[in-house]
């Protein structure tokens, strides 16, 4: 899968998990300590994300607590 298509991916994903979570990008950025710049980069695809913050926004997303 070439690199554009695995961010295409990921952003889909953070995009799904929000609109599923009704979050917010400040939301998700306080809850997974991941900050808002990166997420709004990684979801208009102008950010290649290095390889930590994507593992951290997937942990997050997979075990994300109820109410957050």
């Amino acid at each position: 899968m070439a690199e554009k298509d695995q961010i295409s991916a990921f952003s889909r994903e953070i995009i799904d998990f929000q609109r599923k979570n009704h979050l917010t990008d400040t939301e998700m950025a306080l809850n997974s300590h991941v900050s808002v710049e990166h997420i709004h980069n990684i979801k208009s695809m102008r950010e290649m994300p290095d390889s930590s913050v994507v593992a951290t926004l997937k942990d997050y997303m997979e075990h994300k607590p109820s109410g957050k």
